[in-house]
């Protein structure tokens, strides 16, 4: 609702950035979709998707009841599946941004997949789109950390995305600085005028 009003207003979000509470949600990343909006979100690895190459089978049609519908012959397997089949070798070395101590850098598995789900919107050939599962795979783990999701274009470059995969510190960054700084959580009246007149001097 907030995305559509601020549609309404002429205006739109380069990129979607969410954390697993969103990233998670089927209908809201579908949603996000429809409304040709890219988005980079935090999601768990147990998330089903199929292989890239993955193509939908329509079976052949009996003559009887309704013409069948293409699917998908094949078992979607999880993201942390499709990761660790990629391997430790498809893992680069990627930095998002310079902090106090230096630059934070991490190693990253990006492959396609296209993600299952329960009950997946699949175009009109039945097919499912491609996505960009990005994984981070730290040199000394044993396995992938974190994942998330994004329908940004095949071509977008792979420190692009992590960069803004991990960009919600920025978020947390500027809300600390908000309270702490400016005085966002000094307020102690009781009226919503008086509310409102707060968030606006701190904003």
């Amino acid at each position: 609702e907030m995305l559509d009003e601020l549609t309404g207003q002429g205006l739109s979000p380069p990129v979607v950035v969410a954390d697993a509470a969103y990233g998670d949600n089927a209908a809201l990343r579908a949603a996000l979709a429809e409304r040709h909006l890219g988005y980079v979100v935090q999601v768990k690895g147990a998330v089903t998707a199929h292989a890239a190459d993955a193509a939908p089978h329509t079976p052949a049609y009996s003559g009887l009841g309704p013409r069948p519908k293409a699917r998908y012959r094949t078992r979607p397997l999880s993201l942390r599946e499709h990761v660790l089949a990629a391997g430790r070798p498809a893992a680069r070395a990627l930095t998002w941004r310079t902090g106090s101590k230096g630059c934070l850098r991490s190693e990253f598995v990006i492959v396609p997949a296209r993600i299952a789900g329960r009950r997946p919107r699949l175009a009109t050939d039945g097919s499912l789109p491609l996505s960009h599962v990005i994984a981070e795979w730290p040199r000394n783990a044993p396995e992938p950390t974190a994942y998330w999701l994004s329908n940004l274009p095949a071509n977008t470059p792979p420190a692009d995305l992590v960069t803004l995969a991990k960009i919600r510190w920025r978020i947390e960054h500027d809300y600390r600085e908000l309270k702490t700084g400016l005085g966002l959580d000094h307020f102690e009246g009781r009226s919503w005028n008086g509310w409102h007149r707060h968030v606006t001097l701190v904003t």
